[in-house]
């Protein structure tokens, strides 16, 4: 009998960028309370622009206009308390928000959202869910974009 297939986690991540600061939220973790981009996992059923408008309007209360995407990373992670050994393969698209939705709650693990500098975010690594949140950032500042249009979904996968 043969292996069960290896499966990345997929996710997606909200890089949105305002008088040079980038939106953030904090969250409990199972490592304790940590930044992050708004992000989440892919559901069944959506593709990636979906995923990402979604998640971080549940994070943020805050409605998302996907506008280019920022990077696509690969990475491993073993979680400091639970020893969990999760690979994350994460889509960082970039786009504009809304004013938050007044009476919207945040996502259940999330406390508060809170706009940051690099150079605020850059002297808090520790604070940091992973090395990808300051990574997609640094890729934002740094001009990375590619159109939306790569990012396909097949038919299929809405029925």
């Amino acid at each position: 009998m043969s292996e069960p297939r290896w499966k990345p986690s997929v996710t997606v991540a909200g890089i949105v960028a305002q008088a040079g600061r980038y939106l953030l939220v904090e969250e409990h973790t199972a490592d304790g309370l940590r930044l992050n981009n708004p992000a989440g996992h892919l559901d069944p059923g959506e593709d990636i622009v979906q995923a990402v408008a979604r998640e971080v309007l549940e994070e943020t209360a805050r409605p998302f206009t996907p506008e280019a995407l920022v990077g696509v990373y690969l990475a491993r992670f073993q979680h400091g308390r639970s020893g969990e050994d999760v690979t994350y393969l994460r889509f960082a698209v970039c786009g504009a928000v809304g004013e938050a939705i007044a009476g919207r709650a945040l996502d259940e693990p999330i406390v508060r959202t809170l706009w940051m500098t690099p150079d605020e975010l850059r002297s808090c690594p520790e604070r940091h869910r992973s090395p990808l949140v300051l990574r997609s950032i640094e890729d934002h500042l740094a001009g990375r974009r590619a159109p939306l249009s790569l990012l396909q979904a097949d038919a299929s996968l809405y029925l």
